[in-house]
């Protein structure tokens, strides 16, 4: 017997045919156990993490062939008190450490479910929505075995956002032809309403807000709008920096707009040398061979270069989408094929980073931009601008630029300085986007505004020889991957 319970898993539950083996192994101290039934051969780790190991295995030692149903169906892993749903011709609740079973009497698995590991089954999707859409209440301190009605309806949205209207289609059509045999034929009624209300082909009591949002017909990305009530929760906590612009005369703030424009059009791989840039902004000279990318640095510096028009800053929706369209298109006039002016029809990337998809681009834009307006400080809204921009994409290019103007646009009207961001300080900046969009940490982002705000007010911008002097001084101009190779940081003047 010994050499059979060798065989057996690190944990499992015991049964007749292994109980007395079971009994002299645990007084021999070769086993422990855990709970009724419940046994391992690992006598250090924790209980908890034991359990979580060998979870499915212990489910189905208890509850051989069992469903796994209700909420649990779509979380595939105990709810945030240990709960684990089931569905079991025979069985009470399992109190395990860290995890709960709790089984209910009801249809088994059908021809529609699948098989899950150890001899389980798993729900199908169209039975999962339509067991959730069934009442529960929390008892015992205990979760519902269901979930809220708005989670449904958020899980439903996410769906159309993935499989579009011929993936809720097919699973209301799904959840049509298993309703009868499950005794939920309300629940698919209720599902079909809901579909259709989602679709908006029909009117039914939505709870979720981004359910309520595309019902309206301004759906969003509701991972987007996590990171953007991230950096709005980081900026709000912050102690607000006022750093007034500096007094310059026109030749000043000619050159502070060329550089801004020189070094925008840079970050996003438009390449001149200076000169080249001087010639084709202030002379029109194009080069033949690179008309547009000429066009894009003239387009931006039109922008960056009008105090009137960097002064401009919405108050609305409606004044938001205007502004990036008209600044769009005057960026990338040299470019029809991006369809200057005009939101994006197809998904747009950058490297393992999908941005938000055409048609939630308008709802999210106005979701997100309700958050900045309870942003006090010019900086604060900059920062929170240029983010919600870039990280929604909404053009098929140009995106990095018109969030930059965006950015100082909030300086501008605050009278406040300007960012620009350097040849050099790309890989920065680049770096803490990437931070935010991808892990959700605002911090490096805000430090590296921060500190390009602090580099922009310190250069001298009285002309264009003396400011290229002190740039190149600064090391400005460097590619940002061999001034890291060669240990290479963005100076700040003197």
């Amino acid at each position: 017997m010994p050499s059979l319970l060798n065989e057996l898993p690190e944990a499992f539950v015991s049964h007749t045919a292994i109980s007395r083996a079971v009994s002299r192994a645990v007084k021999a101290g070769r086993l422990r156990k855990l709970a009724s039934r419940l046994y391992t051969r690992n006598l250090d780790d924790a209980p908890e993490a034991i359990v979580r190991r060998n979870l499915w295995g212990i489910v189905a030692g208890y509850f051989p062939g069992a469903l796994v149903a209700d909420r649990t169906a779509f979380e595939a892993t105990p709810a945030s008190d240990g709960s684990l749903c089931l569905v079991s011709e025979s069985g009470r609740r399992i109190e395990l450490p860290g995890v709960v079973l709790r089984p209910r009497r009801g249809p088994g698995p059908t021809r529609s479910d699948m098989p899950f590991v150890n001899g389980l089954h798993l729900s199908s999707r169209a039975r999962g929505y339509l067991e959730n859409l069934r009442p529960s209440r929390a008892r015992g301190g205990r979760v519902p075995r269901t979930l809220r009605r708005a989670e449904v309806e958020g899980r439903l949205d996410r769906l159309i956002r993935t499989a579009g209207e011929a993936g809720a289609n097919r699973l209301r059509d799904e959840a049509r032809a298993i309703a009868a045999e499950l005794c939920l034929e309300a629940e698919a009624a209720q599902l079909d309403a809901l579909i259709g209300t989602l679709l908006g082909t029909r009117r039914s009591r939505l709870d979720s807000p981004v359910a309520i949002a595309r019902g309206r017909g301004r759906p969003y990305d509701p991972d987007r709008m996590e990171l953007f009530h991230t950096l709005h929760r980081a900026l709000r906590n912050r102690p607000p920096t006022v750093r007034p612009a500096q007094p310059r005369d026109p030749r000043g703030r000619t050159t502070l707009a060329f550089f801004e424009a020189y070094f925008s059009n840079f970050v996003e791989g438009t390449e001149f040398l200076v000169d080249e840039a001087i010639r084709i902004v202030f002379d029109g000279e194009i080069p033949k061979h690179r008309p547009a990318d000429a066009h894009d640095v003239i387009g931006t510096w039109r922008i960056v270069s009008d105090a009137l028009e960097m002064a401009r800053t919405p108050g609305d929706p409606r004044e938001l989408f205007s502004l990036l369209r008209e600044r769009h298109r005057t960026i990338m006039e040299g470019r029809p094929e991006v369809l200057p002016g005009e939101f994006k029809v197809e998904e747009n990337r950058a490297g393992l980073t999908v941005f938000v998809a055409p048609d939630l681009v308008p709802g999210t834009l106005e979701a997100g931009f309700a958050l900045s307006r309870s942003l006090e400080s010019p900086l604060e809204r900059a920062v929170y601008m240029m983010f919600l921009v870039s990280e929604v994409h909404p053009f098929a290019d140009g995106n990095g630029r018109i969030a930059r103007v965006m950015m100082n646009a909030e300086l501008v009207a605050g009278a406040e300085e300007r960012i620009i961001i350097p040849t050099v300080f790309r890989g920065n900046y680049l770096a803490a986007l990437r931070a935010l969009s991808r892990t959700g940490r605002p911090e490096p982002l805000m430090r590296v505004l921060d500190y390009a705000q602090r580099w922009t007010i310190a250069v001298d911008w009285s002309s264009l020889d003396v400011a290229e002097r002190e740039l190149e001084a600064c090391y400005a101009f460097m590619d940002s991957d061999e001034a890291d190779a060669g240990g290479r940081r963005l100076r700040m003047p003197g």
